[in-house]
């Protein structure tokens, strides 16, 4: 299989931790004495393998031929997440009796050697090292995600876990795949439902219906092939792209295809991209398309004039996204240089539509017709692999690391106080955001933050990946307008004021590099003002990433609390409860964790004994109010709720002699979800279930708390990794119990976060109604920013604490919702 191999491993990694490797009941589907699932193999194309693509064999142990027509073979990954879908390959024909059915699945870079002719061929980039295969009756795919779950799913005819894969037959899946083996059945072709006995490892041996193997190392072109085109053929690109998402076309090949090269890549996915410079009069097919060199570098230069014969494929960079349509193995025929380029189709506000893309009820939008005018991923997809345009476009996500730069291409459209583009509801996406990269690795896209603009035209060629959707490969870059965004300096709270902020310091480690602490201690002292009391998420154990069993974090904060006084800030006490070894996500080793730091000659914290990594904390209703029964303590740290997930921190201070309860959280990340521009609509946010049962949770204990003592200042805070607008929050807030501050900001400040272009809130202060009186204010100094120190934006709250018998109600609040004195330039 082809998978991106730079940030889509590091993504699987972070993803597979939060995995718990569980022991399931085994799935049966009747020992079968007809068709059988008899070799598997996930290692096709990968490096190191010989063959060029995975395959499935079927087999069939009876006397009489067995029927496929209706019937399907579907994938499902070794350790599913909720997200996780089954990949469907239809099938049709029969198997002989004795008889070998192969059906060929996703082709990768490496290997030599095509497979014999299959007798079906699905889209499947299958993991060499794990996964479950199933033959199904039927081609819904199915929706069990456990062993016990799809044993009781009728439909499965036979069904092999192979690797670590948690579905599987028996006692356990069978072992030894990798890029050079299979797992195949023994020649009687024996299924006794287990797994681990019935398949045993070797070197793939493919079977098709004709009794072929693998062997004489042609291209996916085929035995036979006649080797460089000399002709145009009559399969032109429109007739490829098609008027869908997918080819009607994939996995056919076509000869003689005709094109004029547009962009050369040389690193990461190689390969060309040309364009038909005589299109047809239908704009739903698109006159652009990628040809995939693997390995070899292109050998074709802009403005040739190309015929290019191969194979057609949809290559999915992972299981949610959409498919690219590429022409891959290819043989290249150069006519002529020097041509001509197809002038740009230019994408601005008139072009772009403002709905985004068409429902399919949750389900793939691949088969639907694209609506060019109508949606603007339909606009995107009719014009991939094609020559575009922008000008003059505002930075909306600051240039990362992998020198990607957002823009929008609809400067009006919902647009914040600094520049960049504000992500208000699930159902108004905004249509104009584009990445931009540089096809020139001696020209990388400059730095810019939001708010700068990448002035004059920027064009190259429309792609697409799973890091954000559809991008501009850019062979001429505009340059960048610095518009010198400033990051922000709160004000100083008042004497009667107590100032409670949250800040992500993003995995800090006593390992960490001292200039990674001095930014983030500015960002304390300076930036924040010195707030009484910081409520900081992802504070690392001491060595960070080691995995030995340290739990603690006292040399993390003693480097991070020295460095705060030497940015000009107090000396900070701090608190917080060690988690068990590996219970809390997060890095693996790390140890992550919530912490609060307090200015102890401002503010007070009242210590109980009894708080550790188990016990929860309970409100206690005393004759002079509430109290916590452990200080610090965790909220319910043994709840399903909270499994690989931060526990909430709970600390109760004391501010000119009255009380004050916060809570520090760092709910469970949106990984797993599905991406907005997917091929799955509207997309299933299957992170989210946790994050509302962590919610209620917190809002429960703070109902606890306020029913001991109605007005008892409650200040909620921390990484909600959710929306203001999301089920998340609303169960936080449920009763009225708390209030988001966020929403006290003019709409176009509320956010604390940028993500692939769209300005968002994840981090949160909310406050209970015994909070009066309050001024709020969210300091935006990295995520806007090239050069950040984390990803986050802080938050602040001041509370009059004295305020609290003046009325009723959440009076006199108010979010700080104008420019910042004391602006500080770029560090």
């Amino acid at each position: 299989m082809r998978i991106s191999t730079t940030r889509s491993a590091l993504l699987a990694g972070a993803v597979a931790v939060t995995l718990s490797a569980t022991a399931l009941p085994a799935a049966f589907a009747a020992p079968s004495a007809t068709a059988v699932i008899s070799e598997v193999y996930g290692g096709g194309g990968n490096s190191g393998a010989t063959l060029t693509r995975d395959f499935i064999e079927l087999a069939n142990a009876g006397s009489a031929a067995y029927g496929l027509d209706g019937l399907s073979v579907q994938y499902l990954p070794g350790a599913p997440s909720a997200g996780s879908r089954w990949q469907v390959s239809t099938l049709t024909g029969s198997v002989a009796p004795g008889g070998r059915y192969l059906v060929a699945e996703a082709a990768g870079t490496g290997g030599t050697v095509a497979l014999p002719a299959p007798d079906a061929t699905g889209t499947v980039a299958m993991s060499a090292t794990a996964g479950t295969v199933a033959l199904v009756s039927g081609t819904e795919p199915l929706t069990c995600k456990t062993a016990a779950d799809c044993a009781a799913d009728t439909r499965i005819v036979d069904l092999v876990g192979y690797g670590t894969a948690v579905v599987r037959e028996g006692g356990g899946p069978a072992k030894g795949t990798s890029a050079t083996a299979s797992v195949a059945r023994a020649a009687s072709l024996a299924d006794t439902d287990d797994n681990a006995a019935d398949l045993t490892s070797g070197t793939p041996s493919p079977v098709n219906a004709a009794g072929e193997t693998s062997g004489g190392g042609e291209d996916p072109g085929g035995p036979g092939d006649p080797g460089n085109p000399t002709e145009p053929g009559t399969v032109r690109i429109h007739d490829i792209q098609g008027t869908t998402r997918v080819s009607p076309l994939d996995g056919q090949a076509v000869t003689g295809v005709p094109g004029v090269v547009t962009a050369v890549r040389t690193s990461g996915s190689r390969g060309f991209w040309m364009q038909d410079t005589t299109p047809d009069t239908d704009p739903r097919t698109g006159e652009g398309v990628f040809v995939y060199t693997g390995s070899a570098a292109p050998a074709v230069q802009v403005g040739d004039s190309v015929l290019v014969s191969g194979t057609v494929d949809e290559y999915y960079p992972s299981s949610t996204t959409q498919s690219v349509t590429e022409i891959t193995a290819p043989k290249v025929t150069v006519v002529s240089s020097g041509n001509a380029l197809p002038a740009p189709v230019v994408l601005d506000a008139k072009a772009v539509p403002s709905k985004y893309v068409p429902s399919a009820g949750g389900g793939s939008i691949d088969a639907l017709p694209l609506e060019p005018s109508t949606y603007a991923l339909d606009l995107y997809e009719s014009l991939e692999g094609t020559r575009v345009q922008i000008a003059d476009t505002r930075v909306t996500g600051a240039t990362t690391k992998y020198h990607e730069v957002w823009v929008t291409v609809e400067p009006k459209q919902n647009p914040t106080r600094r520049g960049g583009t504000l992500y208000a509801s699930y159902t108004d996406q905004n249509t104009g955001r584009l990445k931009v990269m540089s096809l020139d690795p001696a020209a990388p896209v400059p730095t810019a933050n939001v708010g700068d603009v990448l002035a004059g035209t920027t064009s190259g060629v429309l792609d697409y990946d799973s890091y954000g959707g559809y991008n501009l490969q850019a062979t001429a870059l505009g340059e960048v307008t610095d518009h010198h965004l400033k990051r922000e300096v709160t004000r100083k709270q008042k004497g009667k004021e107590l100032a409670v902020a949250t800040y992500n310091v993003e995995n800090l480690d006593a390992l960490d590099d001292q200039a990674k602490f001095d930014t983030l201690a500015e960002g304390v002292a300076v930036n924040l003002s010195s707030p009484d009391i910081v409520s900081l998420e992802e504070i690392q154990d001491d060595n960070g990433a080691v995995n030995d069993g340290t739990v603690g974090s006292e040399a993390t904060l003693k480097r991070f609390t020295d460095a705060i006084v030497a940015a000009g800030g107090p000396r900070y006490s701090w608190r917080y409860v060690a988690p068990e070894d590996g219970k809390d996500g997060g890095e693996p080793g790390g140890n992550i964790r919530n912490v609060f730091l307090y200015n102890a000659k401002r503010v007070g914290f009242v210590d109980r004994p009894g708080g550790d990594a188990t016990t929860p904390v309970a409100a206690v209703k005393t004759k002079k109010g509430v109290t916590l029964s452990v200080s610090p303590g965790r909220i319910a740290p043994t709840s399903t709720a909270w499994d690989s997930s931060r526990k909430p921190l709970v600390g109760e201070f004391r501010f000119h002699g009255k009380p004050v309860f916060v809570i520090g959280n760092h709910f469970a990340s949106k990984g797993g979800d599905q991406p907005l521009h997917g091929r799955y609509q509207e997309p299933v946010r299957s992170s989210e279930t946790q994050r509302v049962q962590q919610a209620k949770e917190v809002n429960t204990f703070v109902k606890s708390l306020l029913a001991a003592d109605k007005s008892a200042r409650v200040v909620v805070l921390g990484d909600l990794n959710d929306f203001a607008f999301s089920p998340t929050v609303g169960a936080l807030t449920a009763g009225k119990v708390l209030k988001p501050l966020i929403t006290t900001l003019p709409k176009n400040e509320q956010y604390s976060y940028v993500y692939e272009g769209n300005s968002q809130t994840l981090d949160h202060i909310l406050t209970s109604p015994g909070v009066r009186r309050f001024d709020y204010d969210v300091v935006h100094i990295n995520a806007e920013f090239a050069d950040q120190a984390s990803d986050h934006d802080p938050q602040i709250v001041r509370v009059d604490v004295n305020a609290q018998e003046h009325g009723h109600g959440h009076g006199n609040g108010h979010g700080h919702g104008h420019d910042h004195g004391g602006h500080r330039g770029h560090h």
